[in-house]
Parts: structure tokens; C-alpha cells; sequence
């Protein structure tokens, strides 16, 4: 199903409430989350469901009435909207992701997040040439119609969003839109709402923390057409973000640096990796050339992924109803797994799943043919899993076991 942007959903003010308290519930991925909806029908009707799911002694943490209702309320008074993947605000791009949010929030100039755009990332601790080139690779960008997105970080996203705030920039936050890291640049974030947008997966009023960082890393790379490294160095988030851009079939482009600068080893090693090479904003105009044609107004009536917002998502995650399950992976010893990992036809279903799993990712699809398990009944215990917070999944629906 691929309907036009004319026949995209639109959620109820009481759907969407129950959207952000399902999103906001303990365990609830996104993938999870799909899975729910698909099973339920509706998100309203997986809230009521989750405290059968869960391992008998042990509730389901669902997120408070009171809590939904305060971030609606300070999204109102920062002038924000929460948008559901499927609504004409939900940008295109980004819910043809792997695991992109099911809801996120909005501030700004939201058309600037349905036109072509190139993400610019880079080191904090930027040298003066590394910052010169990106202020003339963004102004570059902007010139070719490019909106620029980054993540209002010091060094590289700093200038980068300065350079393109009159042309149009996204700001992609790793807190919530009413916590800006770092705080000094709350002015900027500000300033360049007009002809841009800030955008959150977060809850209104969570602070930042390291591991929020990654996460906001892969929005911003899946809002860009392609995504350009200035400046980074070994083990640095910028090459977090390039990851992610691969993953997701955007184009990488690294800008080279000398090899006697830290700051350049991860763009050179991106390079050598095969990374496109940078060092204009020519390259990077030639190698997205067909997403300059979508910049245009029409892109909002592209075909895209959109899905009703009750009815079944994917038929493959139509998942029967099942029983609470003591926590097996918590009780069983290394031990215990070898041995019914040796002897799977003695043991349940769900046993023989938890021997079969491990802190090694596999796929879902090898685990139920190794199992003897049908998909339907492998997704069902594996959901069971993660929602009593034992089961982790991976890019590419790989699974493992949280340790």
C-alpha cells in the first residue's frame, strides 16, 4: 500500500494522546510499538492489552495519563506539535527508516522538512579550516535548494546551521525541544524557526544523556538525502551518524583531511572505506542530483509509506495472543542453555527461543527455521521478550538477548 500524501492519516486529538502514551511506555520500541498497533488495532486497545503481556509478578510500566497530558501541554506553549508517521508533517524521508520513532515533535517551518536536504556533521572541537569549509560547503548547499540538518552541537552542526539558518536548516535534538544541549545555543534554535524546524523523538523536559546521542544521530542522518563528515576523529559521533546513513542507503560523503590532524582520521578512514569524497559542494550536488528535482513542491505528493492509523500495519506481525511467560532467560544459566540448545524438541517454545538466543544478533527469520517455530509464533514470544525488557533488536530485524 503506497498511498498519495493527499490520503495520509490524520490522528484524533484522543488517538494521538494514546500514540504518545504507548511510545512513552516502558519497553515500547518502534518496532514494538508496530507490532502492537498491528496486533490490537489501535494503540488505545495495545495500552489495555500490555498488562496481560507481561511475565506473571512483574506490571506493566505504562506511561502515566498525567505525564501524557503535561507534555502536550508544554509542546503547546513552545508552540510545538507531536506528528504521527503518516501525517502530513511526519517528513517523508525519515519514516522510510529502519526503526524511525512512530511519533516525534515538531517546531518551526515544518514544509522545510518535506524538501531536499543534506545533513553536515562534524567534530566539536572543529579547526578553523575544518570550520571555513563547512560554512562554504552549507552555503553552497543552500544555494543548490539544500535545506541543511544537524544537531545544533559546538563546531561543525554550530556553523553549519548558522550558515543555512536564512536559507532553511533542521536541528535535530538529543533532549527534549524544551531542553536545548548545549543551553547557549537556545538563541540559535530559536532564530532559525522561521524558515526552519527542530525536531525531537524525546519527551519535553528529558536533559540529554550520552546515550541519547546515537539515537538522535540516526534522525538526522534518515531527514537528509545524503550526509556529509567534515571533520571526525577515531570513535567520534559524527562517524556514529555516517553508520547510520549507510545503513540506511543515504550517500556518505567525508571531507579529507591531513593525516597529521586527529581530527581527520575518521574522514580519511571513511574515505578508504568508500565514502564519497568531498570537497566541494559541486560533489555533492552531482551525486544527489535526482534529489534536487524533489526539492520542488511537488515532493509532497510523492508515493510514500504512510499507514492507517487502525488498521493492521503488517500482515506479517498479525500476532496471536499469548499467555505471560516467567522470565526464562533471567532463570536459565549458561549451563542450562547449552543443554537445550542440544535437545530443542524437549523443551517449550519459548525455552527453546531463549536457548537459541544469545548476546550475538541473529535474524528472525533464522531463528524460527532453526527453532521449528512459524513466524507467527516466534514474534509473538520474541514481543513477549522485549516487553518484559529481555530481548534487544538490532538494524536489519536481528535479535539478541540483553545480557
Amino acid at each position: 500500500m503506497n498511498p498519495t500524501a493527499a490520503e495520509r492519516i490524520k490522528l484524533s486529538d484522543a488517538q494521538r494522546f494514546d500514540w504518545l502514551r504507548l511510545w512513552r511506555s516502558e519497553n515500547i520500541g518502534p518496532r514494538t510499538f508496530w507490532a502492537l498497533i498491528n496486533r490490537y488495532g489501535s494503540a488505545g486497545a495495545a495500552l489495555a492489552a500490555l498488562p496481560r503481556l507481561m511475565p506473571r509478578g512483574r506490571p506493566a510500566k505504562i506511561a502515566a495519563s498525567e505525564d501524557i497530558e503535561r507534555e502536550f501541554e508544554a509542546a503547546a506553549r513552545c508552540g510545538a506539535v507531536f506528528a504521527a508517521m503518516g501525517e502530513a508533517d511526519y517528513p517523508l524521508r525519515l519514516s522510510r527508516i529502519d526503526a524511525a520513532p512512530p511519533l516525534i515533535a515538531l517546531r518551526g517551518h515544518l514544509p522545510a522538512l518535506q524538501r531536499a536536504s543534506v545533513a553536515i556533521v562534524g567534530s566539536r572541537n572543529a579547526s578553523a579550516a575544518g570550520l571555513t569549509f563547512a560554512e562554504r560547503l552549507t552555503r553552497g548547499l543552500a544555494e543548490a535548494g539544500f535545506v541543511i540538518v544537524s544537531g545544533l552541537a559546538r563546531g561543525i552542526d554550530l556553523r553549519a546551521h548558522r550558515t543555512s539558518r536564512d536559507s532553511g536548516t533542521v536541528a535535530v535534538l538529543a533532549g527534549g525541544l524544551d531542553r536545548i544541549y548545549p543551553a547557549e545555543h537556545e538563541p540559535l534554535l530559536q532564530s532559525l524557526l522561521a524558515r526552519g524546524a527542530a525536531v525531537s523523538e524525546m519527551p519535553f523536559g528529558w536533559e540529554a544523556r550520552g546515550r541519547d546521542f546515537p539515537r538522535r544521530n540516526r534522525i538526522i542522518s534518515g531527514l537528509a538525502d545524503g550526509v556529509v563528515i567534515v571533520e571526525a576523529a577515531h570513535r567520534s559521533g559524527s562517524l556514529i551518524t555516517a553508520r547510520f546513513a549507510a545503513e540506511q542507503g543515504r550517500e556518505v560523503f567525508a571531507v579529507p583531511g591531513s593525516p597529521l590532524d586527529p581530527r581527520a582520521e575518521g574522514t580519511n578512514d571513511l574515505i578508504r572505506s568508500g565514502a564519497t569524497l568531498c570537497t566541494s559542494a559541486d560533489d555533492v550536488v552531482e551525486a544527489l542530483a535526482r534529489q534536487i528535482a524533489g526539492a520542488q513542491a511537488s515532493f509532497l505528493s510523492d508515493t510514500s509509506s504512510s499507514l492507517p492509523s487502525d488498521e493492521p500495519l503488517w500482515d506479517e506481525l498479525d500476532l496471536p495472543e499469548v499467555a505471560p511467560a516467567p522470565n526464562i532467560a533471567a532463570d536459565m544459566k549458561d549451563s542450562d542453555r547449552a543443554v537445550a540448545a542440544a535437545d530443542e524438541s524437549a523443551l517449550a517454545p519459548q525455552a527453546r527461543l531463549v536457548a537459541l538466543l544469545g548476546p550475538s544478533p541473529v535474524s528472525i527469520d533464522e531463528l524460527a527455521r532453526v527453532a521449528n517455530l512459524s513466524m507467527r509464533e516466534t514474534r509473538a514470544i520474541l514481543l513477549e521478550l522485549e516487553l518484559s525488557g529481555q530481548l534487544t533488536r538490532g538494524v536489519g530485524d536481528l535479535v539478541s538477548l540483553i545480557s
